[in-house]
């Protein structure tokens, strides 16, 4: 697509009314959705150890989540620029819902086994992946209805993200320890469906949805199939070695972070004896400390050198985390340490968002976010699931040495690479031709 026809689309697309509905509709409905999902984090792993006491199996739940989760999301691209974000995210929505009261439900029934708690498990993830797509490519069109600037937007989108965390980590404690693990899965499916219903009612039916010629092509033109559109995400994905560099480091980042929060944090916080409330208090602190450390991202980092902001950030948010809790230390001192970490959280995924929103034009965005996506989330599903059969081999203290161990090389001998350094040219390409830039999207996501 020329700048001309871009330039001239986005004319289009923002020479009606201004409306801020749809913009408020979207950040409204990943803020219900994703408090969902971190209310999910900690009841559910909680569930399986109070009720099994088993390690691995609270592993294996993870698994079957995340391995639906990152498949489905890897595929559902060309579906969603194709169909429309909107469709895609209330119908996810309701299936998750459906899914989630279904395990509280049968408990209570008695009639639910392991083995079904996998599958609702796993029709979760794969519902999931591709509403939580959806929800972020709806972001550019709705900004632009809102004559917002997209950066802005964006920065939106990841405050909403990280203030959803922190109240979804906060509920899920202390709903898991005044109420119980399944009154928290109850407010999972609550929240679930309330996401559906706003997307459903807050964006019209015609927003978010790609156009015939939604590849930039002639509209007399035969559209592509699917695995032709797959195709051209893949490629253009290819042959960007700054986002591929990005996608691995993050997505070796994300296995630590997910064996982390799925099942060294819950383990923790048993034998510690500070039980789930503990679990969100802490969240719940990093995630403030994350809000801050954005916004302030959000005012000054684009006056600092990418790279140095970067791999900065990782230093405050990786290793010291687990670190701080196989010593054992006092739980002030771990607050203090969290909260280090979530500011400096704060400053990594604007940068990510930054760095894709120069480079992958409007077109592509469901495809280039899916396959990024999907690679850097390629390694939780076995985050879980692995930290379980170490914990039970090695035990707690050890695994989160080793782990605080890897965080910190990945953080730093990747540093190294050539290819960072195009991080602060992309920027001083991006601030020179901002009009040919289609929109944000990221190609991973990153941070507890």
């Amino acid at each position: 697509m020329t700048t001309e026809v871009t330039e001239a689309a986005g004319a289009e697309r923002i020479s009606g009314e201004r409306s801020l509905r749809p913009l408020g509709g979207v950040l409204a409905a990943m803020a219900v959705s994703l408090t969902g999902t971190r209310i999910s984090a900690i009841a559910l792993p909680w569930f399986v150890l109070a009720t099994t006491g088993s390690a691995t199996r609270t592993g294996l739940v993870a698994f079957c989540e995340m391995v639906p989760y990152v498949v489905v999301k890897a595929f559902t691209g060309p579906l969603v620029d194709r169909a429309g974000p909107r469709s895609v995210s209330w119908v996810t929505d309701v299936v998750s819902a459906s899914a989630a009261g279904a395990i509280p439900l049968l408990h209570v029934l008695d009639v639910l086994s392991f083995w079904p708690l996998l599958v609702l498990v796993a029709v979760i993830g794969a519902a999931r992946g591709p509403g939580d797509l959806a929800k972020e490519v709806m972001v550019p069109e709705a900004a632009e209805r809102a004559r917002m600037p997209l950066e802005r937007a964006a920065g939106l989108a990841g405050v909403t993200e990280r203030l959803a965390t922190t109240v979804g980590l906060a509920i899920g404690g202390a709903a898991v320890a005044l109420l119980g693990p399944l009154t928290a899965l109850t407010a999972d499916a609550v929240c679930f469906a309330s996401g559906s219903v706003i997307i459903a009612l807050a964006l019209p039916r015609r927003s978010a949805h790609a156009s015939p010629a939604a590849d930039g092509g002639p509209e007399h033109e035969p559209e592509p199939g699917y695995w032709k559109r797959f195709g051209d995400g893949f490629r253009f994905l290819r042959q960007e070695p700054v986002l591929l560099t990005i996608i691995v480091t993050v997505g070796i980042l994300n296995l630590l972070d997910a064996a982390f929060s799925a099942l060294l944090m819950p383990v923790w916080a048993r034998e510690s004896g500070h039980g789930p409330s503990a679990i969100g208090l802490a969240g719940s602190v990093m995630g403030f400390a994350a809000v801050g450390g954005s916004l302030i991202a959000a005012a000054v980092a684009h006056r600092m050198r990418r790279r140095m902001v970067f791999f900065g950030g990782f230093l405050l948010a990786g290793a010291p985390r687990f670190l701080v809790l196989a010593a054992d230390a006092p739980m002030w001192a771990v607050l203090v340490v969290f909260a280090a970490s979530g500011f400096g959280a704060g400053f990594l995924n604007p940068i990510l968002g930054a760095i894709t929103f120069e480079r992958v034009p409007r077109p592509l965005l469901g495809r280039v976010n899916a396959l990024g996506d999907s690679l850097a989330w390629a390694g939780i599903p076995l985050g879980g699931l692995i930290a379980g059969a170490s914990v039970a081999s090695f035990g707690l203290t050890a695994v989160l040495l080793a782990a605080g161990a890897a965080y910190f090389l990945t953080t730093t001998l990747t540093a190294l690479r050539p290819e960072w350094r195009d991080m602060d040219r992309a920027r001083a390409r991006g601030a020179t031709s901002t009009d040919t830039h289609q929109g944000p999207a990221r190609s991973s996501r990153t941070g507890p």
